[in-house]
């Protein structure tokens, strides 16, 4: 008579065997999210970096630090472009220039701000 049931060795390594497939796809879905998060992060820093440059080449450009034949937000713009970001505002007042930048990553935008000029009281 033939028995077509398996052995109990043979369904303790199938059990092993989706046990270890089901941990090896929470794995890849955890690297994946990290890396998500990952990437954001570092666009957000580069975001960060972008805006501080272009502030920096307007508040040079208005103070004469820098001779430019551009205007100072003109300036900016091509700073933060160079910087792999898009500038979205700017203006100045004085010495003082501030700006916005936007830069995507996966659909989403990182938006960072930043001031730059003489210290305050000078």
């Amino acid at each position: 008579m033939d028995d077509e049931r398996l052995h109990p060795r043979e369904t303790t390594l199938m059990a092993g065997s989706t046990l270890a497939a089901g941990v090896l796809a929470v794995a890849a879905a955890l690297s994946l999210g990290l890396a998500a998060v990952g990437g954001a992060a570092v666009t957000a820093q580069r975001a960060a970096g972008a805006a501080d440059a272009a502030a920096l080449a307007a508040a040079d450009a208005v103070s004469g630090a820098i001779t430019a034949s551009e205007a100072p937000c003109d300036l900016a713009s091509r700073v933060a472009t160079a910087a792999g970001a898009t500038l979205t505002d700017c203006s100045v007042a004085g010495y003082v220039a501030t700006v916005q930048v936007k830069a995507a990553y996966a659909g989403l935008a990182a938006v960072s701000r930043a001031r730059a000029g003489p210290p305050d009281g000078t």
